[in-house]
C-alpha cells in the first residue's frame, strides 16, 4: 500500500518534470508514467506495504489504475477472490482493481479505506475517478473542451496553459473561509466530492459524477434502540477493529499523535493493544495553550515512546512555504502547527493515526451544546443586545462562548452557520449576494429546515460536508504529505461512519457534555483527568502572530492596490491594519489572516 501522488490526463501534453517536481513530496520513493495515444497517467509513490511490487500504474488485462490511499480491509477481501483473479502481489492496488473489474460502482459497498484513484478501461474507452467517503484523499479534476487532466494537488496543474483564477470562488472563500461543494480557486477546475466517483467517456468527451455515499442517508434512519450500555460496547468494538486494522495494513511503523483531547488518546490507548511501544507525538509551543502535561498522562498509562515537539515558529521563513503547500487560499492557522508536527513526527515515522473526525461524528465543539439544548430559540429575544454588547477580548471566555450566541441568535442559513463556525467577516462586512453563495445558502437552509432530522443532526451533517471535507482533512491531508507523512483517521472508518449517525443525540450531547458517549468510553482507557477535558485542537496564537511575527508581512502584502481589494473595500482592510474597527482583537486577526493567505496564493501563481 502507498499514499501518492497520481495525475492523469487527455489531450494534454504533460510536463513529467513539472508533475514530478509538484507531488514527489507525497511520493518521493519512485514514481512512473504510462501514455497510449492521447492518455496519459502518472503515479509517485510512498511505499509503505508490499514494497518491492507495489509499482504503478499497474495493469491487469484491459485495465490501468493509478492509486492514491490504503483499502484496510484489503488482505479479508482478498480471501473471497482467490479463485477467480490470480494476484501477482500483495498490493491493495490490485485488489482495488479486480472489485472494480468484478463490480463495477457497485464496489464501494465493500471497501473501508481512504482513496483517490483512477482506473483506465481499454474496452470502454473510459476513465472511472472515485474518492472515499470522507473525503480524505484529495483529488482534483479540469475539463475544457477536449482537454481533461486530474491531479492529487492543485499545484500539479500549474503547467496548464488556460487555467486562471475564479473570482467567484475566492470571493465564495472570504465570505466562508473556505472552498465548499466541488470549488477550487481555479476556472474549470474542480474538486471531487466525498463519496463520489466520476466517469470520463474519452469518445464522447463527457463527464458523469455520481455520490455512493452521503451520511444524510445514515441520520435519516431510525435510532439504535438499545441501552447506553449495549450502544458502548458496540463503540468500542468498532473503534478497536478499525484502529486494529490501520495499525496491521502497513510494512512501517505506524505512530501516533497524541493531544490532551479524549479523540487523539483513545486511539492511542486501542492502539497501544496492537504494537510494543507505539510512538506518540505531541506539539508544544510558545504562546499557546500547552497540553503536553496531559498528554504525559495517556503515553506514561500505555508505555509509548513519547516525543514531546518544542516548537519554536520560524514563521517569518517558514509561513509562505507553509501556506502555498495547499495550492489555494487557505486560512486554517491550525495548519501552521499541523505543518511543524508532522515535519518533526516524518523524523521517527512515515505513517501517523490522528482523532480528526471524532468531533463532527460525536458532537465534540462547544457550538453543538446550544443547538442540542434548544437555546437559540430562547436567546432570540436577547438578540438586539448583541449590537450593544462589547467585543470578547478572550476567545476561550465564557463571554466570547456568549456573545457569539447571542450573535447566532437572530441569524438563519448561511449567516447562522458561519457565525456558528469559521465565523471570520460575520457582522463586520456586508458580502454582494453570488450565485455560489446563494447556492450554499440554499443547501444551508435546506438542511436546517428539514424536519426529518433533529437539531443537532443537522448542524453535525453541514459539518461533515462542509467543515471537515473542505477545511479540516484537507489541512491534514497536506500537512502530512508536504513531509512524506502518512495520515490515518480510525474514526473515518467505513462502520463508524454508518454508526454514529444512528445514535440518539443525548448519547453525543447530553446538557453541556460535549462527545458524551466517547467520554464514557474514556472511563475504561484514559486516566480521569482527561475525561472532562474541553475540545481543543492545534491551534496557534493567532491574535499575537499577526500583531508580532507576522505584523510586517500581513501590512506588506495588504497595501494599497493588493488583490483583496478586488472583493473586499480598501477602508475595512485600512481600518483593520490600522486597528480602529470595533470587533474584538480575535476576529481582527482572523479577518487580515484569511486576506493575508489570499494574497500569498496569489503571489505564488
Amino acid at each position: 500500500k502507498r499514499v501518492c501522488g497520481i495525475a492523469g490526463g487527455v489531450n494534454i501534453k504533460a510536463d513529467y518534470n513539472f508533475l514530478l517536481n509538484s507531488l514527489k513530496h507525497r511520493g518521493p520513493d519512485d514514481w512512473e508514467r504510462w501514455e497510449s495515444r492521447n492518455l496519459f497517467l502518472f503515479h509517485t509513490r510512498l511505499a509503505i506495504q508490499d514494497i518491492k511490487q507495489g509499482k504503478q500504474p499497474f495493469e491487469y488485462k484491459d485495465f490501468l489504475i493509478v492509486f492514491n490511499g490504503e483499502i484496510y480491509n484489503h488482505l479479508e477481501l482478498r480471501k473471497h477472490y482467490l479463485q477467480e483473479f490470480k494476484f501477482k502481489t500483495n498490493c491493495d492496488t490490485e485488489t482495488l482493481l479486480y472489485l472494480y473489474i468484478k463490480y463495477k460502482e457497485k464496489m464501494f459497498d465493500k471497501i473501508d479505506g481512504m482513496f483517490a484513484f483512477c482506473i483506465f478501461d481499454k474496452k470502454e474507452n473510459k476513465l472511472f475517478l472515485a474518492k472515499d467517503r470522507a473525503g480524505k484523499k484529495p483529488l482534483f479534476y479540469y475539463k475544457k473542451g477536449d482537454k481533461f487532466f486530474f491531479a492529487s494537488e492543485l499545484k500539479a496543474f500549474g503547467f496548464l496553459e488556460g487555467v486562471y483564477p475564479n473570482e467567484e470562488t475566492i470571493y465564495t472563500y472570504l465570505r466562508t473561509g473556505f472552498f465548499p461543494f466541488e470549488y477550487t480557486p481555479f476556472r474549470d477546475v474542480k474538486k471531487l466530492k466525498n463519496g463520489s466517483f466520476l466517469v470520463y467517456d474519452l469518445d464522447t468527451n463527457t463527464i458523469k459524477t455520481k455520490r455512493y455515499f452521503d451520511i444524510e442517508k445514515y441520520y435519516r434512519q431510525e435510532k439504535l434502540n438499545k441501552k447506553e450500555d449495549e450502544i458502548l460496547e458496540a463503540l468500542d468494538k468498532k473503534l478497536t477493529e478499525s484502529i486494529r486494522d490501520r495499525m496491521l495494513a502497513s510494512d512501517l511503523e505506524v505512530g501516533a499523535f497524541l493531544s490532551g483531547g479524549i479523540d487523539s488518546s483513545l486511539v492511542v490507548a486501542i492502539a497501544s493493544q496492537f504494537t510494543k511501544r507505539l510512538k506518540t507525538f505531541t506539539v508544544k509551543f510558545e504562546g499557546a495553550y500547552d497540553e503536553s502535561h496531559l498528554a504525559k498522562l495517556t503515553s506514561q498509562m500505555y508505555s509509548t515512546n513519547h516525543t514531546e515537539i518544542e516548537i519554536t515558529m520560524d514563521l517569518k521563513n517558514d509561513i509562505e512555504k507553509i501556506l502555498t503547500n495547499y495550492g489555494m487560499p487557505f486560512m486554517d492557522s491550525s495548519a501552521i502547527p499541523s505543518y511543524y508536527i508532522s515535519r518533526e513526527a516524518k523524523k521517527h515515522i512515515t505513517v501517523v493515526l490522528n482523532g480528526d473526525g471524532a468531533d463532527e461524528l460525536f458532537g465534540g465543539y462547544r457550538r453543538y451544546v446550544p443547538v442540542a439544548n434548544k437555546l437559540l430559540k430562547r436567546f432570540k429575544r436577547l438578540a438586539f443586545l448583541f449590537r450593544m454588547l462589547p467585543p470578547p477580548k478572550e476567545k476561550q471566555s465564557h463571554y466570547n462562548y456568549l456573545y457569539r450566541l447571542a450573535s447566532m441568535s437572530n441569524k438563519e442559513g448561511l449567516d447562522l452557520y458561519l457565525s456558528a463556525t469559521t465565523d471570520v467577516f460575520e457582522d463586520v462586512y456586508e458580502f454582494k449576494d453570488t450565485f455560489q453563495l446563494n447556492r450554499l445558502n440554499g443547501f444551508v437552509k435546506k438542511v436546517l429546515n428539514d424536519s426529518m432530522l433533529t437539531d443537532l443532526s443537522r448542524f453535525l451533517y453541514l459539518d461533515f460536508e462542509l467543515i471537515l471535507f473542505s477545511d479540516l482533512l484537507i489541512k491534514m491531508d497536506i500537512a502530512t504529505m508536504a513531509n512524506s507523512l502518512e495520515a490515518r483517521s480510525p474514526f473515518l472508518g467505513k462502520s463508524i461512519l454508518e454508526f454514529a449517525p444512528l445514535l440518539e443525540d443525548n448519547l453525543k450531547v447530553r446538557r453541556a457534555t460535549t462527545k458524551y458517549i466517547l467520554r464514557r468510553l474514556a472511563e475504561k482507557y484514559l486516566h480521569k483527568k482527561l475525561i472532562k477535558q474541553p475540545k481543543r485542537g492545534f491551534e496557534v496564537p493567532l491574535k499575537k502572530l499577526v500583531n508580532s511575527e507576522l505584523k510586517e508581512a500581513i501590512f506588506d502584502y495588504l497595501q494599497k492596490g493588493c488583490y483583496s481589494e478586488n472583493f473586499i473595500n480598501r477602508s475595512l482592510i485600512d481600518g483593520l491594519l490600522e486597528n480602529r474597527i470595533r470587533v474584538s482583537q480575535e476576529k481582527r486577526a482572523k479577518m487580515l489572516w484569511s486576506m493575508f493567505c489570499l494574497e500569498v496564493w496569489k503571489n505564488s501563481l
